[in-house]
């Protein structure tokens, strides 16, 4: 099985998860997965569009594909997140190499290339009697979100699915939502379609929607958003789907289901059984994001070392 086919298959956690939980499936992830295929239009009409660098191309439209499920989407959807949902997300320390595969699906999915990396693989240690281990982190989507309280123009938000995003064509760019996290999880665009995949523009044609996080404004903040165009579609962020160890659970807290691809558990059970924990949840930020500790480890850490240069 290919690596496309194997993601797209991994990637079904609402349709696949939801059911092992004891859950049907809401009708509208139904009918937001069968209108949110991406739907080429007819050869032959001409339609201009505008490229990354500022130039206007006149094109055939059979070259532009729209996302029709997310144009349908109004600015109350998209603020007030998928009904009925709250997403969580599970880290499992002692399944992460740093292979760095989770980066490589959030760039793939997200069109962005480096220096932008929205999750970040980082090297923890405890103290200097015990062994270090690998930290996979993301914007942790606190219940309780110090950003979107110093926003002066509501551009970062907190939605009732959990979802904590940012509304780009609000943003104006001042950073107090950078100095207000304690996590460092937000990056900044600086312009010059920056960690931009610099051919998408010529072929896709997207109009704005905070839930896809592209094409990126200049001078606005970007972050980990959870993925919500696709857990409206029924799939796994890309995240969970590229990792091949399994290290990402994604899933919703409301059925107590969370799915790495391979394995769809409940929430409670894994965070009881395996002594889950918050990152810095002292601060009383209340994150979304819970990790499991690096006990009875996959790999060691000199192994990881030799795995993530095996990579290079």
């Amino acid at each position: 099985m290919d690596k496309k086919r194997e993601n797209s298959d991994r990637r079904k956690f609402l349709k696949l998860g939801l059911i092992a939980g004891g859950a049907a499936i809401a009708g509208a992830v139904i009918k937001n997965n069968l209108s949110g295929k991406e739907l080429k239009e007819e050869a032959g009409k001409k339609i201009k569009v505008l490229t990354a660098e500022g130039k206007l191309l006149e094109i055939d439209s059979s070259q532009v594909y729209r996302h029709h499920a997310e144009d349908l989407l109004t600015e109350h959807e998209v603020r007030e997140g998928i009904e009925g949902r709250k997403f969580v997300m599970v880290i499992d320390l002692a399944r992460c190499a740093n292979l760095r595969k989770c980066i490589e699906g959030c760039q793939t999915c997200h069109h962005k290339q480096p220096p932008v990396e929205w999750i970040k693989v980082k090297e923890m240690q405890e103290s200097e009697a015990t062994s270090p281990y690998w930290m996979p982190q993301p914007c942790f989507h606190c219940d309780n979100p110090p950003c979107t309280k110093v926003c002066p123009v509501d551009a970062t938000f907190k939605r009732q699915d959990g979802i904590v995003m940012i509304d780009d064509e609000r943003c104006i760019g001042c950073r107090f939502c950078m100095a207000a996290c304690p996590y460092n999880a937000r990056l900044f665009n600086w312009g010059d379609h920056w960690g931009e995949t610099p051919d998408m523009s010529l072929n896709i044609h997207y109009d704005h929607n905070p839930e896809r996080g592209y094409p990126a404004k200049t001078g606005t903040v970007q972050k980990c958003d959870f993925c919500p165009d696709m857990s409206r579609k029924g799939e796994l962020p890309d995240c969970v789907t590229y990792c091949p160890n399994g290290v990402i659970y994604f899933g919703d807290a409301n059925e107590d289901v969370v799915s790495n691809g391979d394995e769809t558990v409940r929430l409670s059970e894994l965070l009881s059984k395996k002594g889950g924990y918050r990152y810095l949840e002292e601060l009383g930020t209340e994150p979304r994001v819970y990790y499991l500790p690096p006990t009875n480890r996959m790999f060691s850490f000199e192994e990881d070392n030799e795995i993530h240069n095996a990579q290079e």
